[in-house]
């Protein structure tokens, strides 16, 4: 029976495309154009590296503490839409303003706001799938949405593309270029994203005790989840393999574009070697989500993680632009795949009332422990001098979280 998508689903998978394109930007043009900046103020490519980690760090590490609770807070009846419309319009005019800021520090700072407005959304965006699919349908939703986003996202990516590396020949400057470039992205955000706003209706959600203020209620059952968390051994576990394995992941979109600049290469081709990436990780990522109806997504998630590490180790000796260009490749073939199936997998193994509780959870392992690669990256090319040794403390978050992932497996037989 052939796979068709719902009125609602199409919707929820719109987000997907219309965050993508910040995300995009973020692993693509905005590094490049942080260098542009800070050369202009004289820092080092190191210190560059550095700065652009440290700023990542913090973004991810806002998040890791405010996540849980206004997850949990997105949990009561009615709460989740507004919550997100804010983080949604957090984001998106924090992404517009990158383009009026000439200051390199000043840009981190914004910068930060608008990644943080960016992962927040994200909580509760995640947090519907529960609320407009079913159980059986996840796993190609999820995918679905990963998929069309990375494809959909190259729409706007393409425009901003044009304009900053044929700015002389439009007559605009980088600094011109870069402000319409923002200002795209920012209105696709938006724009895509209305269809969701119109027809999203919360279906689960937490019961308060009568007579308790809401914020008194939420914060109450999120201290009992983590008080109890503990006893959900595989929910736990999960969460502790998530924390290493997705870490690596993220790092590696964060850091990509930044660590090709400081080694040296050219930048029109490390934006065309990212644009690919996103054109190969749309059928990869369609194609996990079909297989995840034939084999366990566990095991194509332990699958993804090793080539995860494999592609670190590949990159710890790059120095042309072939071997960036057979990096994006390898990311795309395997980038959509470990965060969609990362991310239905854990709907379908928590409550549903407890969902946006859940995936702030989810977030502190994830999104907000990405604060771990970025900042280590960061230390150990400063340390050493070098960026490719920074690059391989990688390996050891993707080894950690492939054992961790492994115990996830063997419990999950056992139950079986």
């Amino acid at each position: 029976m052939k796979f068709k998508l719902t009125p609602l689903e199409k919707s929820w998978i719109l987000y997907d495309i219309g965050n993508s394109a910040f995300i995009l930007m973020v692993a693509t043009i905005i590094p490049i154009y942080f260098n542009y900046l800070a050369d202009l103020a004289g820092v080092s490519s190191v210190d560059y590296l550095a700065s652009w980690g440290y700023a990542a760090s913090i973004a991810t590490l806002i998040v890791a503490v405010t996540g849980p609770v206004l997850g949990t807070l997105a949990d009561n009846k009615n709460y989740k839409k507004r919550l997100f419309i804010a983080s949604l319009c957090l984001g998106a005019f924090s992404c517009a303003l990158l383009g009026f800021v000439s200051h390199w520090l000043v840009f981190l700072v914004v910068y930060v706001v608008a990644k943080v407005g960016y992962s927040v959304s994200l909580i509760f965006y995640d947090s519907m799938l529960i609320d407009v699919s079913d159980e059986d349908r996840m796993d190609r939703v999820s995918s679905y949405g990963y998929g069309l986003g990375y494809i959909g996202s190259c729409i706007p990516f393409a425009l901003c593309l044009i304009l900053v590396l044929g700015a002389d020949a439009l007559g605009l400057s980088l600094p011109t270029a870069m402000m319409f470039s923002f200002l795209i992205v920012s209105a696709w955000w938006i724009l895509v994203t209305l269809p969701l706003l119109k027809n999203y209706r919360q279906r689960h959600f937490a019961e308060n005790n009568p007579g308790a203020s809401i914020i008194a209620d939420s914060f109450r059952r999120l201290g009992g989840t983590f008080y109890n968390i503990k006893k959900e051994k595989k929910t736990f576990l999960f969460l502790l393999s998530f924390f290493f394995y997705i870490d690596g992941v993220y790092t590696i979109i964060d850091m990509a574009t930044a660590y090709g600049t400081a080694l040296g290469l050219n930048t029109t081709g490390l934006l065309i070697a990212l644009l690919v990436t996103q054109i190969v990780a749309f059928p990869f990522s369609i194609l996990f989500g079909r297989l995840a109806g034939k084999i366990a997504p566990e095991k194509l998630i332990r699958v993804c993680i090793f080539a995860y590490l494999g592609i670190t180790v590949f990159a710890m000796f790059m120095s042309s632009q072939l071997h960036f260009w057979i990096l994006a490749v390898c990311v795309g073939m395997f980038q959509g795949g470990i965060q969609a199936l990362s991310r239905s997998y854990f709907a379908k193994i928590i409550p549903a009332e407890k969902s946006g509780e859940y995936f702030g959870i989810l977030d502190i392992c994830g999104k907000g422990a990405s604060f771990l690669g970025t900042f280590l990256i960061g230390v150990v090319s400063q340390a050493t001098g070098s960026v490719n040794t920074g690059i391989g403390v990688l390996i050891f978050t993707f080894l950690i979280g492939f054992f961790l992932f492994m115990k996830v497996t063997s419990m999950r037989e056992n139950e079986g």
